[in-house]
């Protein structure tokens, strides 16, 4: 079999840029690439009512278009787990919605094919100061928790090949990661520079709420970093504790000191009982989450899938 390409594009509120995403991508798969392909949208249930609307006339309009939509907002890890889930191509390229991320880099994505992970990476990203900095935190934990490379630069940008996709599928998780899962599977993986532009349309769905829930992913889904750190807490206040104890006794029984400071008390018990809640409540997530994952609970739903024929095998050249 030749090379097939799948583009896999997560959706959220934007409409006017997927017609001209479309159209780029077309033009650089007919007169640089020169292979054939698919583009999957999948609408993460968008509030804005002309997302879907320009998806049906992209689907109608091109053939090789697919579209799906999800039955609420799931996140963009899920949606392009969904997308990578229906695409039919042995190479696979995720990208972003807002044409932040140029259709004409994918060929620079292309010529280090024969890695199983290329991901773009930006030499100045348009982006907030904020999001600069929580970028470049996260960053730290990736290398941390999910031993992603010094060196790699992480983007949404990226391609992969079918081996990495397939096994990506096969990790059963409620709470995805997408760098996390790659890297399960491959640790070949390459960086290429590319432009990054400013958002044409519409603003980030990545909320401050929504960026802590992906950071949470990376901490409780991927690690047991919490529950280290609330052990050895627990150890250190226990230790202070004990010591504390001794004292109070050896004070009391052989110096005859009256016992007093009932505010440093009630400061000691505060601070230990909320140390106890604490840890409880991070015990308490991390079961949610397995329970979650005993149950097999879906990571997305489908509510439409139109377009192509997915069930159709990619063309054999």
């Amino acid at each position: 079999m030749g090379e097939f390409y799948s583009i896999v594009i997560p959706v959220y509120n934007t409409s006017e840029s997927l017609r001209e995403l479309t159209a780029r991508i077309k033009n650089v798969f007919s007169s640089v690439i020169k292979k054939d392909f698919e583009i999957i949208f999948v609408d993460d249930a968008s509030l804005n009512p002309d997302t879907w609307k320009t998806l049906n006339e992209l689907t109608s309009s091109e053939p090789n278009v697919i579209s799906i939509r999800l039955t609420q907002n799931f996140g963009q890890q899920a949606a392009t787990l969904c997308g990578i889930n229906i695409a039919r191509g042995n190479l696979i390229i995720t990208m972003d919605d807002d044409l932040q991320h140029q259709p004409e880099d994918i060929p620079l994505l292309l010529k280090e094919q024969h890695h199983d992970i290329v991901i773009a990476c930006f030499k100045k990203k348009k982006h907030s100061l904020f999001k600069v900095i929580t970028s470049n935190i996260k960053g730290w934990f990736d290398e941390k928790l999910i031993k992603k490379p010094k060196h790699i630069r992480l983007s949404s940008f990226r391609l992969i090949n079918n081996v990495v996709a397939q096994g990506i599928l096969q990790i059963k998780t409620v709470n995805p990661f997408i760098p996390a899962l790659m890297f399960n599977i491959s640790r070949d993986v390459v960086n290429v520079e590319a432009t990054h532009q400013k958002r044409k349309e519409g603003k980030t769905g990545y909320s401050l709420i929504k960026m802590m829930m992906v950071f949470s992913n990376l901490i409780i889904n991927n690690s047991s970093l919490l529950l280290k750190i609330s052990g050895l807490i627990g150890i250190f206040i226990s230790l202070i504790s004990f010591c504390f104890a001794i004292f109070i006794i050896v004070k009391k029984l052989f110096f005859g000191i009256p016992i007093v400071g009932w505010a440093s008390v009630m400061v000691s018990s505060l601070f230990i009982g909320g140390t106890i809640l604490f840890s409880m409540g991070i015990i308490g997530e991390y079961l949610v989450r397995i329970i979650k994952n005993i149950e097999n609970r879906p990571t997305y739903f489908i509510r439409t899938k139109i377009g192509g024929n997915i069930n159709e095998k990619p063309p054999v050249y």
